[in-house]
């Protein structure tokens, strides 16, 4: 028969391994309201394809700026760090061959864009529409300087 001392530890082992394994959860702020509300009425898309899309201008911005200039993007949107989060890999990506002719500008960056898009359900055209949403929200947000940071970021 087991000793109540030792059954007692067993759950407050128990009860600690709980604890720690949920509390990174809360550190995480939650994507920004309004601007998932902004691209889900402007573009009739899902919350998470907002989101995911966002995610995705935004990791964009962040491999094309240097780290000053995407803190100041960052500090204008809250819950930058799950849009960041939801945007999904690119790694093993399809054939972007088809894609890069309907997309101006950088073709790299803006093809991997389009990639993700696709996971997420949209067309590789919604890459366009989601920017001047974005600008737009980073402008009242951070002001001119930081909306063209952005918007310079992704050209």
């Amino acid at each position: 028969m087991r000793s109540p001392g030792k059954m007692i530890n067993a759950c407050l082992c128990v009860v600690v391994f709980i604890a720690t394994q949920t509390r990174p959860a809360h550190s995480v702020q939650p994507a920004s309201p309004e601007l998932v509300s902004q691209l889900t009425k402007g573009l009739s898309i899902t919350p998470q394809q907002a989101t995911g899309g966002a995610g995705t201008l935004f990791s964009l911005a962040k491999s094309r700026l240097n780290p000053t200039d995407f803190s100041q993007i960052s500090s204008a949107v809250p819950g930058m760090g799950s849009f960041l989060k939801a945007a999904p890999s690119t790694s093993g990506g399809s054939g972007l061959s088809g894609l890069t002719g309907s997309l101006p500008g950088s073709v790299g960056g803006l093809a991997s864009a389009a990639t993700s898009f696709q996971k997420l359900g949209l067309s590789p055209g919604m890459v366009q529409k989601f920017l001047p949403i974005m600008t737009s929200f980073l402008q009242s947000k951070g002001g001119a300087n930081v909306a063209s940071l952005f918007s310079g970021a992704l050209k």
